[in-house]
């Protein structure tokens, strides 16, 4: 069995004259995103591995989750501005000793993504996660394997 996070990027910035992947977390997502990590390490939510698009915003929340977890992260360019296919093909590609993985991405791809994946719909906000069981053994079967929606999780669910 394997365990997939989808983490959208924490609420953002829009400073002028600023491009899109260069928008950092506003004060709002500063404080969110470790939330969000400390509430999953409460729940006992293991995370082997962290992967994150190398947009400002999105790695940002990634060091903030990777910080809370004491884990080291990387980047895949494939996770900016992401379609389905992407995220397939980066799961295709993982090791199969990693059990769970966090993928810290961006709308639509994200919810798009996660929306593929089962019947139970989310629409992910900023710092918004959900959580699913694959079963398989190894990520090069996760287009075959059985998945399971297990959690989604909002700073909205448990306030500011």
């Amino acid at each position: 069995m394997k365990t997939l996070l989808l983490v959208r990027h924490a609420k953002s910035d829009w400073p002028v004259d600023v491009e899109d992947f260069d928008r950092p977390l506003n004060e709002v997502g500063m404080i969110n995103a470790p939330k969000m990590a400390h509430l999953l390490k409460e729940k006992s939510i293991s995370i082997d591995t962290f992967i994150s698009s190398p947009a400002k915003r999105a790695l940002q929340t990634c060091e903030l989750f990777s910080e809370v977890y004491q884990k080291s992260y990387s980047t895949d360019a494939t996770l900016y501005n992401p379609r389905e296919t992407n995220f397939e093909n980066l799961i295709f590609g993982l090791d199969s000793s990693v059990n769970s993985v966090a993928l810290f991405s961006h709308n639509n791809g994200i919810s798009n993504f996660a929306n593929s994946l089962t019947d139970e719909i989310v629409n992910l906000p900023t710092s918004g996660v959900v959580g699913y069981q694959i079963d398989c053994e190894n990520w090069s079967d996760f287009a075959t394997a059985k998945k399971e929606f297990l959690y989604f999780y909002s700073p909205k669910n448990f306030g500011k």
